[in-house]
Order: structure tokens, then sequence, then C-alpha cells
């Protein structure tokens, strides 16, 4: 079952792995079905020992790092708890905010509630801070880029949230039908995707990320191409609004 899942690899060598993971694939095994394919299951055939070193939702597309030895994965989770490596998603969201770019400073506390979702919470919250810039503006619509300063669960996701921008068909923090890509508006009052939305998971993709390398020191940097669905959806949005 697992074979049949195709994941993008960017780079490589003795020490790390990196990949483009495909919207749909788990970071970690499921707890309750360990038969849903998820990283390790799927690359460890072909690669070896694996290493987990950071986590993408399940929606989320883009660039990871595995790690193929234990003291990489020292080395690199030292990296990411020192913030020391720096990271850029890319969201399609609903809504187009008056600025170009800002830095959203929000506490944020993770698992609230029945839905688990990630909340802004000034008295218990953690500090959060993700800086955003608009990339691109389609009517009522932009695609944003966030490069996020701490490492908060689903970080990204609330803080647009708060700011009144859910990214497009994230049913956690979006609000149902609504929030799906076959209900944008454009200027001429037609839809995109009407028949058939070109996304239908979270428009979250993570674009690059830069670190060193766990044994030369070496400074690398990777970008994820956009996958089909995200890059189409991008199309069709250029077409109406160019």
């Amino acid at each position: 079952m697992e074979a049949d899942v195709k994941v993008p690899v960017i780079w490589s060598d003795e020490h790390l792995l990196v990949i483009n993971k495909p919207a749909g694939l788990l970071t970690l095994p499921d707890g309750f079905d360990p038969s849903v394919p998820h990283i390790k299951g799927v690359l460890s055939p072909s690669w070896g020992p694996l290493w987990i070193v950071h986590r993408l939702d399940r929606d989320t597309s883009g660039v990871i790092i595995l790690a193929r030895s234990a003291g990489s994965h020292r080395q690199l989770n030292i990296q990411f708890q020192e913030r020391q490596v720096s990271k850029v998603y890319h969201a399609l969201v609903l809504g187009n905010p008056i600025w170009d770019s800002k830095i959203v400073d929000l506490p944020l506390r993770v698992n609230a509630g029945r839905q688990h979702r990630t909340v802004v919470d000034l008295r218990e919250g953690k500090q959060s801070l993700t800086q955003f810039k608009v990339l691109e503006r389609f009517g009522n619509n932009c695609l944003i880029e966030a490069a996020p300063q701490t490492g908060r669960r689903h970080q990204i996701r609330a803080h647009l949230y708060a700011e009144g921008l859910p990214i497009a068909c994230d049913d956690l923090y979006g609000s149902g039908s609504e929030n799906r890509l076959s209900e944008i508006n454009t200027s001429s009052g037609d839809r995109i995707g009407t028949d058939q939305p070109s996304l239908t998971r979270s428009a979250l993709h993570a674009r690059s990320i830069e670190l060193s390398h766990p044994i030369t020191r070496k400074p690398l940097s990777f970008e994820a191409p956009y996958p089909q669905d995200f890059r189409v959806t991008l199309d069709k949005l250029r077409m109406v609004w160019s």
C-alpha cells in the first residue's frame, strides 16, 4: 500500500534526506490506524533507517528534512530547538488585508476545546511570532508568505485565522462550505472551479527551508515546488485577475 505513494526527493547525502511531502501523507504513524501511509513507512524500504526532525500537518505539502543517522538527528534537533532553522510557507487565504507585510505576535495555546485547535490566549498562551508578506492579490483572496519565528502547533493557521484570513479549504480553522475554493468569488461574479475545485485540502505549502548541515556545518537551502493542485489553483486565479 505504502509503496504506491510517490514522494519527490529534493536532495540527499549519507546524512540527510530532503523531500517534498505530498499532501495527505502523514509525517508520523497514525495512532489509531497503523496502516495509513506515513513518511518513514513509505521511504525506509528504499532509504534505510530515517529519523523525523520536524513535522508537517497531514494536508500540508512541502519540504521536510529527514536525518539518516542518530548523530545527524541530534544535531538537527539542536538547530530547531535553538531557532537556527529558517522556514517559509506559502498559503492561499480567503481575504485581502490592507497591509503588505505584518508581524503577528500573539500568544497561542494548543489543543484547545473539543476540536483540539490552537487558539490565541493572552493569559495562558505561549509567545508565538509569525512574519507575513502578501505575494499576490486576487480580488478577495491572496497568496501569503509566512515565516514562523516560533514552532507552535498549527501556528500559521491559527495566526492567519486570528487576522481574519483563514487558509482556503482549511476546515479546522475555516467556516465550512464557504471556505472551499469552489466558493471563491471573482470580480465577474463567476466562481473558480464550480464543477470541481482544484484544491480540496488546506492550501498551505512549506516552500523552503534553510539550515546548516549537521556534520559539515555548511549552509543549506532547499525549495519545494508547488504540487499540481496548488499550482493549478494559482494559475486559475492569475487568469481571472491578470
